[in-house]
């Protein structure tokens, strides 16, 4: 396995990203691009592990797997933006197909969160996107419900520096719209025909379980639900959520 740190240009912002390459003879490769949350703590440099153990995780079973970081979020500059997040997707998905050893026919994304309502949407949008992997996706953002106003979400998200600039949003309404542009729930049954998993947990604190029913209802077929018993939002660090979503990815893939 070869892995090598990238940087996607979208909206003149640079983001930071590793590709992992399997090893192997020649010839062409599926690909997989994870899609990280919302984060909910300030970005550590020194951390280790996370989303690059994940790629390499994957990279290990015959992926080509692309991890970067959205717009705001770790390394990459601007601010947290869900149209420019799904705007970073599709990047992302543009930079996979210029790598000579991907195989065109099998371009499979993996969120987590936040991630996978952007991929969701993006899907949705982007017929290039082969199947579809989603880890506590919510049906939608309900911010305002759980007792935030617009401006202590965006103090929030300054505090845990996903918003730099002193000067963003230029508009908090126009800001806002965003999330609610992309909800999974009035794009997931656009996948259809390709393959969906969505995979919750039914003690997930962050998004209820219910919005993964509801997401599963309204999902065009192919398309599988796993609930796990126990399972909080983090199901990256849940090994019966990887091992299902690399188990399923693989069968989409042969």
């Amino acid at each position: 396995m070869k892995d090598a740190s990238v940087v996607l240009s979208c909206d003149e912002l640079m983001l930071a990203g590793e590709l992992y390459m399997p090893d192997g003879p020649g010839g062409s490769f599926p690909a997989l691009v994870l899609c990280h949350g919302i984060p909910a703590v300030r970005y550590n440099p020194e951390e280790k592990g996370g989303y690059a153990e994940l790629a390499a995780r994957f990279c290990r079973d015959g992926f080509i797997t692309l991890t970067f970081n959205f717009r705001g979020c770790g390394p990459s500059q601007g601010n947290i933006d869900m149209l420019g997040w799904a705007d970073d997707l599709e990047v992302a998905i543009d930079f996979l197909f210029m790598v000579p050893e991907v195989d065109k026919k099998k371009v499979c994304l993996l969120g987590s969160s936040g991630g996978a309502a952007t991929s969701v949407y993006q899907a949705a949008r982007d017929r290039r996107v082969s199947a579809v992997a989603a880890f506590a996706c919510p049906a939608e953002f309900d911010f305002m419900a759980s007792g935030h106003t617009v401006d202590s979400l965006i103090e929030s998200f300054r505090e845990i520096g996903i918003i730099k600039d002193p000067s963003f949003p230029k508009s908090r309404e126009k800001w806002l719209e965003g999330f609610n542009t992309i909800k999974p729930i009035d794009y997931i049954d656009k996948i259809a025909p390709r393959p969906l998993l969505l995979v919750h947990g039914d003690q997930d604190e962050v998004v209820p379980v219910s919005h993964a029913e509801a997401l599963y209802k309204k999902a065009g077929d192919p398309k599988e639900l796993l609930v796990l018993p126990g399972a909080g939002h983090r199901l990256r660090q849940d090994e019966r959520a990887v091992e299902a979503a690399l188990s399923w990815l693989k069968k989409q893939v042969q």
